[in-house]
């Protein structure tokens, strides 16, 4: 099946996939290259060790401590409850977290590569 839709605009200048392999060796080893990667990983590594130990925490106490997680707060809302909606919680506001990060440090940083890139070839 094919499509018969235009380019999406703004795609004038040639695409990075015809640069020659040498150009992109270059760019990942400059050092704005560096630095967005390393901007990226203080963010992602971090979070995501504390989000799966976060979750880990949550499946051992499931499984082992039945006891601690049926424990009534108020009504028919335990411990375990709470918990698995923090989980789902924790899910949305790392997800926001990352929005953020990116649109004020990762973004502005690739697309001046990018750019540079681009103007380049």
């Amino acid at each position: 099946m094919t499509t018969e839709a235009a380019p999406p605009p703004g795609g004038a200048g040639p695409a990075p996939a015809n640069l020659p392999a040498e150009e992109f060796t270059r760019v990942q080893q400059s050092p704005e290259f560096t630095e967005l990667r390393s901007s990226y990983r203080s963010f992602a590594f971090p979070l995501t060790v504390a989000f799966i130990a976060w979750y880990l925490l949550y499946v051992l106490l499931s499984s082992y401590a039945g006891g601690f997680m049926g424990t009534k707060l108020f009504g028919n809302i335990n411990v375990a409850l709470v918990l698995g909606v923090a989980q789902f919680l924790t899910t949305f506001l790392i997800a926001w977290l990352y929005s953020r990060h990116a649109a004020a440090k990762l973004d502005p940083k690739a697309e001046a590569i990018k750019k540079r890139m681009e103007a380049g070839a």
